[in-house]
């Protein structure tokens, strides 16, 4: 269904002028920032948290399992949830479930348990799950349905502002002070709660402004998703981009710390991982201006090329080499996930939030890669272990073109 200028209720009526498409869009810039910066942050816990726990790579990787596996199991909630209350009430909804998770650190950090921990974090990504099935599609339905893929790629550029100054930010207060005690993370996560807080409150304010038909409910329909086989290989997409992002970026402080690698110390390495996640803000905004050039498959597919050739780069190499091909992964991420979630439900119409719930609900490959990965490093060593996230952009690759020759089927 595309839009050009208004959503619509479901009786097919205008619901919100170009100005309160603006206003929409330049909030949710603002979610977008916030779940970014959140979820670069487990880079830093994961080392933090392997430390004081004295945990094996496997173990430390349980943070990444308990934060995705939360999209597995709250998005279906999530999906039925906004299509009842409409996508800016469930955005409030996600914000102060998230503002609970970052409050639950702080007894967790005072009782020392590592079970705690992880249950805040599951607490934390629902309420980000419940953003997600939110955000991603409403963004796509602000405007022309051929320009999502760049509204979209806009907007997770400052999803990637977050990525980068997350670690910069943990580093500087997990790794600073109080480095090495369970006390060091309260003071993040308590700031943390606080800004939500007011980010919620700033989209109840909105809602006085735009009319409850303008927040984006779905009619209910009974079609089913099973026959959109574009969507079901997408959410593989999905699966896998996401669990080989997050992969790379979980094991870069330990992975710089390695004496062929880098031999740096915590607060060092988690320096470099902001150029990590500050490459793919800058190829979203690169990715913006050329997904409305060329096929955002086109870009999506040499983008899973060269991110496959860097990462055999760093598994072949050693010292600065090495460190330059890993962290320049982050570039050719950068508009994976918006364009194959644009790919994947383009063409849903009435479907477009269940679509959604099931898209999000792949990014529980951010919690399976992971343990994978880290299985693979605890048996082979850290560097070979790269070899897992190789799979998944080569799957990548695969849909691409796979979705552009749908497209140019149904166009034809």
């Amino acid at each position: 269904m595309a839009i050009v200028t208004s959503t619509q209720t479901a009786a097919g009526e205008p619901v919100a002028a170009q100005s309160n498409q603006q206003l929409l869009f330049g909030a949710m810039t603002s979610l977008f920032f916030i779940w970014g910066f959140i979820t670069a942050l487990n880079d830093i816990l994961i080392p933090h948290l392997k430390g004081i726990f004295e945990l094996s790579y496997t173990q430390a990787m349980l943070v990444q399992f308990c934060f995705f596996g939360a999209y597995f199991l709250v998005s279906p909630l999530a999906g039925s949830l906004i299509s009842r209350i409409g996508y800016l009430r469930g955005i409030i909804v996600g914000l102060c479930t998230m503002a609970t998770g970052c409050l639950l650190f702080y007894p967790a950090s005072s009782l020392e348990e590592y079970e705690l921990f992880l249950l805040a974090l599951f607490v934390l990504a629902s309420g980000i799950t419940i953003l997600q099935v939110s955000a991603n599609p409403f963004v796509a339905r602000l405007g022309p349905e051929r320009t999502a893929a760049s509204r979209l790629n806009l907007a997770q550029a400052l999803n990637s502002l977050g990525h980068t100054l997350g670690p910069l930010f943990g580093g500087l207060l997990i790794f600073g002070a109080a480095a090495g005690t369970h006390e060091a993370v309260q003071l993040p996560y308590l700031l943390l709660a606080a800004v939500i807080g007011l980010i919620a409150l700033g989209f109840v304010l909105i809602g006085g402004k735009v009319k409850q038909t303008a927040m984006g409910v779905d009619r209910q329909h009974s079609g089913s998703l099973l026959s959109h086989k574009r969507l079901l290989l997408g959410a593989l997409a999905i699966f896998l981009y996401v669990g080989a992002e997050v992969s790379i970026g979980s094991f870069l402080v330990n992975y710089f710390a390695e004496p062929s690698i880098g031999g740096m110390d915590e607060k060092s390495a988690a320096k470099l991982v902001a150029w990590y996640w500050g490459g793919a803000m800058l190829g979203r905004f690169a990715g913006a201006a050329l997904t409305r050039r060329f096929n955002p498959a086109t870009v999506l597919a040499a983008n899973a090329v060269f991110a496959n050739l860097l990462l055999m780069l760093t598994i072949i190499s050693s010292g600065e080499l090495a460190i330059v091909a890993v962290l320049a992964i982050g570039f050719f991420n950068s508009i994976m996930f918006p364009t194959i979630f644009t790919l994947a439900i383009e063409g849903l119409g009435e479907l477009t939030s269940r679509g959604s719930g099931l898209l999000c609900q792949a990014i529980v490959g951010g919690a399976i890669l992971p343990i994978i990965q880290g299985v693979t490093a605890d048996s082979i060593g850290i560097q070979l272990s790269f070899v897992v996230p190789t799979f998944c952009y080569l799957y990548i690759c695969w849909y691409a073109f796979y979705a552009r020759k749908q497209a140019t089927g149904e166009n034809a």
